[in-house]
């Protein structure tokens, strides 16, 4: 059974190569939702070991490697190290918001950790798909500035053309793609059963943290009585300064004969921790600006266009997403 991963992960590992501890439970996803948030807090509770790396993205076999600034675990063996500093009694988790995205990572986690349960969150689209570009110009997956204009672009980059040159993750600006609600979690239901699977409401976290961190503790089956601080990260922004970016970027990565001079010198004089520091002061300060307001029209044209998916999801987890987002005044047809 474990030989059939996307792409063999257990079966290239070798024999006992499961043998160490493994995740008790997966945050799948969707980015721009509260994962990080979610992420943040969790891993303050006392009875919950979390790794240091948020999104190891090792069930994701479609995702690129190279997708990440940060390196991720491509072996079984490396990603079962993340998880070795747990202690005796500590349910173990990680969060990789692409997760729930991946057309293959529902199966990967079920063989591997059948017993495993997953948390998604979820959020309505339109605002969903506005924080997603925003942050994938923030990531630099994405060059295209305007979102009516991605979006529109979404048929000739699913054939390979007009994609940005340097993007390390093209498959993400399938905006679309992202929006499968129903069919997502079908996926992790055929794969672990609905009764391992815990679907939160975006609007639910950002109204009161406290209480959905305790509800995801509660089952987890750990003690929610110490429900840790909320937590406020990864906010949206826009990027107001993408020569000052490119600059930036040019000394941290230091790709090219120009750029890795660049770095060499700013290594020579600044030590590590400080450098990291200063490079985020600066993209705070000079860098990123809170989000523009968004185009009413292209949220109109989103909700009308998504409004089958929002009654579709509500139908699924039996809750009113259509009333919550405001969708009764779409036609869904």
């Amino acid at each position: 059974m474990t030989g059939s991963i996307e792409a063999g992960v257990v079966a290239r590992a070798g024999p006992g190569a499961a043998a160490g501890r493994l995740p008790d439970f997966f945050i799948v996803g969707h980015p721009k939702c509260g994962t990080t948030a979610l992420y943040e807090m969790l891993r303050r509770h006392p009875r919950i070991f979390m790794p240091e790396l948020k999104e190891p993205v090792f069930f994701a076999r479609e995702l690129p490697r190279r997708a990440h600034r940060y390196s991720a675990p491509g072996t079984l063996p490396e990603y079962l190290a993340l998880f070795e500093a747990a202690a005796p009694g500590q349910r173990v988790g990680e969060a990789s918001a692409s997760y729930l995205w991946s057309r293959v990572a529902a199966r990967g986690i079920a063989e591997l950790t059948p017993r495993a349960r997953v948390i998604a969150i979820l959020r309505e689209p339109a605002g969903f798909l506005r924080s997603l570009h925003l942050q994938c110009l923030q990531s630099r997956y994405e060059s295209e500035r305007d979102l009516a204009t991605a979006l529109a672009l979404e048929d000739e980059r699913r054939s390979g053309r007009r994609l940005p040159r340097r993007s390390r993750w093209p498959q993400v600006l399938l905006y679309s793609e992202h929006v499968k609600y129903v069919e997502q979690l079908r996926r992790y239901e055929r794969a672990l059963g609905r009764e391992r699977m815990l679907v939160l409401v975006y609007d639910d976290f950002r109204a009161d943290n406290a209480a959905t961190v305790r509800r995801v503790l509660r089952f987890l089956e750990v003690d929610d009585g110490v429900a840790p601080a909320p937590v406020e990260a990864n906010p949206t922004v826009s990027v107001r300064a993408p020569r000052l970016d490119d600059l930036l970027h040019a000394v941290s990565v230091g790709r090219g004969p120009v750029s890795r001079a660049l770095k060499a010198t700013v290594k020579s004089v600044t030590p590590r921790p400080a450098r990291r520091g200063a490079l985020r002061a600066v993209r705070a300060r000079a860098v990123y600006a809170p989000p523009p307001p968004p185009d009413e029209a292209v949220m109109r044209a989103l909700r009308q266009r998504f409004s089958p998916e929002v009654a579709a999801v509500s139908e699924y987890l039996g809750r009113d997403l259509v009333s919550l987002w405001g969708y009764e005044r779409y036609d869904r047809g």
